[in-house]
């Protein structure tokens, strides 16, 4: 069992600057603001983005794969794979031995834009001023605190 700090008490705790949700709110609507004239370059959003570095890294997965792996529901993501297979980008078809799977792969422009999007996480990480190290930390102590709110922790 971790040993915490106590938590501050009174009007205290409920300052702005006390408020880790806000930070994480601010930080990512930033990250957020950072990636969009980059990406609009390669006609793609911020959600077309991270599903297609999912298929970069494991192409021909199923919906709700893309879904868990990027902790969206299918609802939120239908509509993401629909414009990406509108662009050209990717193809959903449905899997053989099972028909209630569709299974999302890319294209050869799809394939193509993977180089085009080593630019871009380069051209973020000049943006943050931090080191590859203080990013994989960072990385790690937010993986943390994701998993420990949905309760895989």
């Amino acid at each position: 069992m971790n040993s915490f700090e106590p938590v501050l008490s009174g009007v205290t705790a409920l300052r702005l600057d006390n408020q880790l949700c806000y930070a994480l709110y601010a930080a990512s609507h930033r990250m957020t603001k950072c990636y969009r004239p980059l990406l609009e370059r390669l006609g793609l959003t911020y959600p077309q983005y991270l599903v297609l570095i999912v298929l970069w890294e494991n192409d021909g997965l199923t919906v709700s794969d893309i879904g868990r792996r990027l902790r969206l529901d299918s609802g939120t993501l239908t509509p993401v794979l629909k414009r990406l297979e509108a662009a050209g980008f990717v193809r959903r078809t449905r899997r053989q031995a099972d028909e209630r799977e569709v299974e999302i792969s890319l294209t050869e422009e799809g394939h193509a834009l993977e180089e085009q999007a080593v630019e871009v996480r380069r051209s973020i990480v000049e943006t943050l001023q931090m080191t590859e190290g203080e990013i994989a930390d960072l990385r790690a102590r937010l993986d943390v605190l994701i998993a420990t709110l949905g309760g895989e922790a």
